[in-house]
């Protein structure tokens, strides 16, 4: 499988889970019986998983699209010599 297609899976992972947070979010406020504070206090703590979350992933992948160039680089210098 190439990088590219990784990539793109990732990213398809990663824009389906915010959708997936904000109908989550949306879902807690229409049928949670909590006050208003709770509800902010939960949506606050569930953005920040999110933002973990992204920003895990976002390393994850420069670290593989890093590491995939430096293969490429590797494999170009043994075709040149």
């Amino acid at each position: 499988m190439s990088m590219g297609i990784c990539d793109a899976k990732s990213a398809k992972y990663i824009g389906l889970f915010v959708v997936g947070a904000g109908i989550g979010a949306g879902l807690a406020l229409l049928f949670a019986p909590r006050t208003g504070k709770d509800t902010r206090r939960y949506l606050a703590r569930r953005a920040e998983e999110g933002k973990e979350y992204v920003s895990n992933t976002s390393r994850d992948l420069l670290r593989q699209a890093e590491d995939a160039v430096d293969r490429g680089k590797g494999w170009a210098s043994k075709l040149a010599h």
